[in-house]
């Protein structure tokens, strides 16, 4: 069996003082907050076994993966030395799971794609058998959260991932095809790197059009952040007929990517401040007093935008949160009631047609992805990515193998 080279993340199994570790976690290593037990994480470009998949397994080439943000929290450290990330995670893992391949090697059982099919696959690992899944809630999947359970979990989080030449996904239902990218974006390259961005799509797809069930063509649109996340809502919002769509980011980098994304009004909301001017004020200044129909937040910052976004709802409006945040917010029920307005928590990219919807606006030249990646590195040159990744210069970077 021949070996590859992969990224690979280390880290001390150190329970906080005062955490309880359930029976499982300890046994099995899969936590489900990763800030409160992994301690002085590393990233670390070792060689490593190509996986060979059997049964329903499929194995893919990289051709493209993206940095994400829970990627660099990874690594980043608190004052104590634990990852910022506070999801779940199991270590040794090679990161990775915004990534398109193609198709190297198949198992014996699988029959919707076949070794040398162009795709990209979902980072959730859902089961399909639990009444979470039954009822069609698959980002909320039981078993991929249960630490007893290590056949479903994320990919890149707990299942090894894309920051490698080679990665195994365990059941073909994961993967979408992408051949329909090459004629668009006129390269196979160039479509490769189009799929690795299906994913975080994916997830403002999901949460606009699915959780909050969209927005009428013509509504006013406020992006709230504009890293990948965001960027992807903007691009999403004018595909589907926003009249308006207006973006917040403190970052000179992040407001670029706003434009290029399509958006018609970009603010830096300290600007605005060092001027006396609140961000709901702009709002409702370029929305002709009327507030906007939809606000995603995808900033993750709730104590700065949720304040502006309860003053600068439209009659009927909705809220649509993407961003997280380890804190609570006080919310001003009152305002949702004379509104008619609404906010919904939405988290994961799997099922409703999500990927196939999302791959089809790409291919019709809707929406493209493209505009945010700013770095592109080999896979040998990972960890130099990832110090550039933590200066926070970038759109996306973008990790070829």
């Amino acid at each position: 069996m021949g070996k590859m080279l992969a990224l690979v993340l280390h880290a001390e199994f150190a329970p906080r003082p005062g955490y309880k570790l359930s029976e499982w976690e300890e046994k099995t290593r899969k936590v489900r907050e990763g800030n409160r037990v992994w301690r002085n994480p590393r990233l670390v470009l070792e060689e490593r076994p190509v996986p060979k998949p059997r049964g329903r397994q499929v194995v893919l080439r990289v051709k493209a993966v993206g940095i994400c943000g829970s990627d660099l929290h990874f690594v980043e450290t608190d004052s104590e030395g634990y990852m910022l990330y506070p999801g779940l995670v199991k270590t040794p893992v090679v990161i990775g799971h915004e990534l398109s391949g193609v198709v190297e090697a198949v198992g014996e059982s699988v029959t919707s794609v076949k070794p040398g099919d162009m795709v990209t696959t979902e980072e959730m690992y859902w089961c399909g058998e639990c009444d979470a899944c039954r009822i069609g809630y698959l980002n909320h999947c039981i078993r991929l959260n249960d630490p007893r359970d290590l056949e479903y979990g994320e990919l890149g989080f707990t299942h090894d991932g894309g920051m490698a030449e080679y990665v195994l996904i365990p059941h073909e239902k994961y993967l979408w095809k992408i051949n329909s990218l090459v004629e668009t974006y006129g390269s196979e390259e160039a479509a490769y790197e189009a799929g690795s961005l299906v994913e975080p799509t994916s997830v403002s797809y999901h949460a606009m059009f699915n959780r909050a069930g969209g927005f009428k063509p013509g509504g006013f649109v406020v992006v709230w952040g504009s890293g990948p996340i965001g960027a992807a809502a903007i691009g999403l919002a004018k595909a589907a007929g926003a009249s308006k769509v207006i973006a917040f980011d403190p970052s000179e980098i992040r407001r670029e990517l706003a434009r290029r994304m399509g958006a018609d009004h970009v603010f830096d909301p300290v600007e605005l401040s060092k001027k006396g001017v609140e961000p709901w004020e702009k709002i409702m200044e370029v929305t002709g007093g009327e507030g906007a129909d939809m606000h995603v937040e995808a900033a993750g910052a709730p104590g700065h935008t949720m304040p502006q976004i309860l003053r600068s709802l439209a009659i009927g409006g909705k809220v649509v949160w993407i961003g997280r945040a380890p804190e609570e917010t006080p919310v001003y029920l009152e305002v949702l009631q004379v509104r008619r307005a609404q906010i919904y928590g939405s988290q994961g990219h799997s099922g409703w047609g999500n990927f196939k919807n999302v791959i089809r606006l790409m291919a019709s030249g809707k929406i493209d992805m493209r505009r945010i990646i700013t770095a592109r590195f080999r896979l040998s040159e990972a960890l130099k990515a990832f110090e550039r990744a933590h200066r926070r210069i970038d759109g996306k970077i973008t990790i070829k193998p």
